[in-house]
This record gives structure tokens, sequence and C-alpha cells, in this order.
């Protein structure tokens, strides 16, 4: 089954769970757990004495560091209360808003304390250049993963996946727009956003990546892509502002091209806190796509922790609250099989989606080359 090419209506679980703040002082690896093993250096949860082990140090650890992960985006509010209601975890989130960049700089700056973060959400290219801060572990349910949605060695696993769309305030747009050079025309004067800068955050990169797939470039030259923005910002039309449900709620960022997940969770679907003008729309022509990578920081604070964390995003009912959000799971073909898939969800989401472009390791990383090369150039920032 196809995509669905209009995703208005998809319904959504609201993340109604706020997410937790603030840090504290962090027990060491073992302290309190009752066991000598170093979860710093255990690839699995078999190799170091079993799950029940894992859950009893995590549980003495008390806490887990996670970083840009917005309640709104793939359901990672009701993912994170799942976690704290299952192991009596707290999770200390910081800079919700951050990009993929701002993860792998607060691990650097963060080195040693207690409030670095011990998991991270990864877009690919930001992955690729820092795959030295990462350490190796595979959840037990490490065969429901696809081959190519893995490193071999447990580094990282891909998460979920949503395409890129065009979020838009029906009440501001009359016409609905059916791909991106619709929005260079006059009615999208100074309305258009992207999810932060393209050098720094996957999620503003694809839509770059789209404006490219659009324009007559590649996956492997995204140059047209870039040539699309300027032109967009010639046109006066490109908004400089970095979009959050409350500017979509507020009518202050009327279009944006993010993720179809994030749009979605945006409109109706977050009751009073969205904008029930808000609908979404995955472009004509061909689909973009991009997975977001799990990954465990090597110098983790809550070494144990952070594997429960990936245990448990892993585990099904993790999965199915990305499918419920509108955002592909990793271990979609296993849930199906097994019975276990949100199958309402899936069917509201269209199925599995077929017809789209990922970008490759080697494509994402030329991609990073032309927009450090020219996007500030082109944008004039």
């Amino acid at each position: 089954m196809q995509y669905k090419r209009t995703l208005a209506g998809l319904a959504l679980a609201a993340a109604a769970v706020v997410t937790l703040a603030g840090c504290s002082t962090a027990s060491s690896a073992s302290a309190g757990s009752g066991s000598d093993t170093d979860w710093k250096t255990a690839t699995s949860a078999e190799s170091a004495g079993g799950m029940d082990a894992l859950v009893k140090a995590a549980k003495a650890e008390g806490q887990l560091n996670v970083i840009a992960l917005p309640p709104s985006w793939a359901n990672y509010g009701k993912i994170i209360d799942g976690f704290t209601k299952e192991y009596g975890i707290k999770v200390n989130s910081a800079n919700p808003n951050g990009s993929s960049a701002d993860e792998v700089a607060a691990v650097k700056s963060q080195k040693g304390q207690s409030t670095a973060p011990d998991v991270l959400d990864l877009g690919n290219a930001v992955l690729q250049q820092n795959l030295d801060l990462l350490t190796d572990y595979k959840v037990a349910n490490w065969a429901d993963i696809p081959t190519n949605l893995k490193d071999a060695d447990g580094a990282w696993t891909r998460d979920y996946t949503g395409l890129m769309s065009i979020g838009y305030d029906s009440s501001k747009i009359t016409k609905a727009p059916k791909d991106l050079n619709d929005l260079l025309g006059s009615e999208y004067k100074g309305k258009v956003s992207i999810a932060g800068d393209p050098t720094q955050a996957n999620q503003a990169a694809s839509a770059v990546y789209l404006a490219a797939l659009e324009n007559g470039g590649s996956a492997d030259d995204i140059t047209k892509g870039v040539d699309y923005f300027g032109k967009l910002k010639q046109a006066g039309n490109f908004q400089n502002v970095l979009p959050t449900q409350a500017t979509v709620a507020s009518g202050e960022t009327p279009v944006v091209i993010q993720w179809s997940y994030n749009n979605l969770a945006w409109g109706p679907a977050a009751g009073a806190s969205g904008n029930a003008n808000w609908k979404t729309v995955v472009p004509e022509g061909q689909a973009l796509g991009s997975y977001y990578s799990q990954a465990v920081n090597a110098d983790a604070p809550h070494p144990a922790a952070a594997r429960l964390w990936q245990e448990y995003i892993a585990g099904a009912d993790a999965q199915n609250l990305y499918l419920q959000a509108g955002a592909f799971p990793s271990t979609l073909a296993a849930l199906e099989k097994s019975g276990k898939v949100d199958q309402d969800a899936l069917d509201a989401a269209g199925g599995a989606p077929k017809d789209y472009v990922e970008l490759s390791d080697d494509q994402v990383t030329a991609a990073a080359k032309v927009l450090a090369a020219k996007w500030s150039a082109t944008m004039g920032s």
C-alpha cells in the first residue's frame, strides 16, 4: 500500500506527558547495583548477567539523561513516560528543541559530568561524523531490526522514519500546496520556515534534499536544493524563524517543511496546544524519508540506564508509540509478522512506506559538504 499523500486525517495519540527536566548527580556504573558488572563496556544484557541484572543496575543508577527529544516528536512524551512508569527511573530531558549537532556538542562539553547525555537520537549526517563518541550495544531483539538499519557491531540502530512534508495553516493559506515549488508563489510571502540550520539539523537538511529531488537534482548532488532555498529567500518567502508547536499554534510560522510526524503532532491532534487549522501534505512526486539513529554515549554517566533505554525503545510498546505518531519504526516488519503491530495506527498511516528515497551514508556525507560550502553564502546567514 502506498503512503497516503495527504495526511491530515491521521489519528494521533496526543503526547500528553510533560518530559521530566533537570539534572542531578549520577551514581557510578555499579554503585548500589549489587553487581561487579561494568555496564560501560557491556555489549548486550546477555553478556553481563541478563535483563534482570540490567534492570537492577539501571534502577540503582536511578536516572537517565536524554537530549533533543521534544514530547511531541514521534511520541517521545509518551515513550519517556512509559519508561519511567515501567522502571521508576527519572528521565532528565535537556534542550528538547536542540539539533543533532547540539547533542554531540553536549556530549563533548559535558564529558565526565553527571549531566552528559546518556543516549543520543541522531540524524545520519551528524551520526556518521561522530562515530567515535558511541559504544556498541545490541538489544535483546536485535534480530527484529533489519540488517540495513543497524551497525553490525551495535554502535547504532535506526529507530524510526517519517516522510518530508509541508504543514500549513489553512486559515492563512487558501489553496493546499502540492509541492515545494508552489511555495515560491506570492501567497507564501514571509511564511515558509524549516526546522533549523541544515548544516546542523537533519530535519532541516532533509528539506533541502527534498528540494533537490523536486528540482532536477538527486540524492548524489543536492546543490539544486540549496539553489531552491536561495530562490525562496529571493522571493521573500523564506522565514528565518525556528518553528515550534507554539509558533504553529500562534500562527507565527504558517508553513513548515518538516517530518510528517511532527507536522501531524502540531495540528488538531495536539488539542488545545495545537493549531486546529493545521494540515499536512506529503508533496507529489518522489517522497523523502530518513531514519534517525539511537546510540549510547561511550562516556554515559548512567551506562546501565542507557542500555535499558535501548531495550525499551526497541520493544513493541515503544515501537508502536512511534507508529501511533505517524513515524514508522525500524522493527515494523517484525511487529507485523508477530502480530504485535498496532494495526489501527498502521492503517491510518496508509501502511508501511514503500515509494520513497533515503540518502545513503555516503550520500549524506557528500550532502553535508555541499551544505557547509554553499548554504550560508546562498542564504546570507
